[in-house]
C-alpha cells in the first residue's frame, strides 16, 4: 500500500501579499486552487489592516476579495449564521465564517475549505453527495392519515420541542466533514447531518412512517459507522447534538429488535 497523497494535491507557497504600514495587521494564509490552472494548489498569504473591515472572518474574507485578489471564490449569503453557505475550516476547526470573530483567533489565521471534501474552487467545496443524502432520507412529512379538513396537523408543546432543536439544522456540513468515519465512507455512511434530519423525522409525532423510516436506516454503513467520537456536535455551529441523535436511532433499533 502506498500512503501518499495524489500527484498535485499537496499544496505550495503561494504568493504573498503585504500591507506595509498597518496598524492592526492579520495575516490570512488561505488555500487557493483553480482546476484549470495546470499545477498543485497552493496557500496564498494576505496580510490586512483589520480596522478595513468589520470583525469576522467573513467580513476579512470579502475584504480581500474587493481589494486584493477578485478571484478568491469563497460562498456566502445571510452572513447571519442562519444560511451555512460560508462552511471552512478555520484554524484546523470547521466553523461559518460569519460568525467566526477575528478576536477569538491567533493574529494568524489559516483558512481550508471543508476537509476530505472534492474542491470546486478555492474554499468552495461540491455538496453534491453531502445533499443527496440528505434527500434520501426523505426530510418531509410522511402520513397516510388526511389531514383535518378545518385546521393543520396539531402537536403538543412537548411534541414541538423534541423536534425544536434537530429541525434547526442549517446543513453547513460542518458536522459531517469532521467526522472521520464520513471522510472514509462517504459513499455509504449517510453522516451526521442526515442521520440528524432522519432522527427529526422519526420523532415527529405528525409523521407515520417511523418504521420504513427504521427500516432505511438499518444497516452497517448507513448508520453503523458512527462510532461516537462526538466531532460533529463539538463543531456544530448552532449548537446541536448529531452524535446523540444518532445514538438514539441506533436504541430505538435496539428496542424495536429485543
Amino acid at each position: 500500500m502506498e500512503f501518499r497523497l495524489p500527484r498535485n494535491s499537496r499544496p505550495v507557497q503561494g504568493v504573498t501579499h503585504r500591507a506595509p504600514g498597518a496598524r492592526a495587521l492579520r495575516t490570512f494564509r488561505i488555500y487557493r486552487f483553480n482546476p484549470d490552472a495546470d499545477g498543485p494548489p497552493r496557500v496564498d498569504t494576505f496580510e490586512i489592516d483589520a480596522r478595513s473591515c468589520g470583525p469576522m472572518v467573513l467580513d476579512a474574507l470579502i475584504q480581500i476579495k474587493a481589494a486584493i485578489d477578485s478571484s478568491l471564490t469563497f460562498r456566502r449569503s445571510c452572513r447571519e449564521g442562519i444560511c451555512g453557505s460560508c462552511a471552512m475550516n478555520i484554524n484546523g476547526i470547521n466553523r461559518l465564517a460569519c460568525t467566526t470573530s477575528m478576536q477569538d483567533l491567533d493574529a494568524g489565521i489559516r483558512i481550508y475549505p471543508l476537509p476530505h471534501m472534492p474542491v470546486v474552487k478555492d474554499l468552495v467545496t461540491d455538496l453534491t453527495n453531502f445533499y443527496a443524502q440528505y434527500a434520501s432520507v426523505k426530510p418531509w412529512l410522511q402520513a397516510l392519515t388526511p389531514a383535518p379538513p378545518d385546521h393543520e396537523r396539531l402537536q403538543s408543546k412537548e411534541e414541538q420541542e423534541k423536534i425544536d432543536r434537530p429541525a434547526a439544522c442549517i446543513l453547513c456540513a460542518c458536522c459531517s466533514t469532521s467526522c472521520p468515519s464520513y471522510w472514509w465512507n462517504s459513499e455509504r455512511y449517510l453522516g451526521p447531518a442526515a442521520l440528524l434530519a432522519a432522527y427529526r423525522w422519526i420523532i415527529d409525532s405528525r409523521d407515520e412512517a417511523t418504521g420504513e423510516r427504521l427500516d432505511e436506516l438499518e444497516d452497517p454503513f448507513r448508520l453503523y459507522r458512527c462510532h461516537t467520537i462526538m466531532n460533529c456536535t463539538d463543531v456544530c455551529p448552532k449548537d446541536l447534538n448529531p452524535a446523540r441523535a444518532i445514538a438514539e436511532i441506533k436504541k430505538m433499533l435496539a428496542e424495536r429488535s429485543g
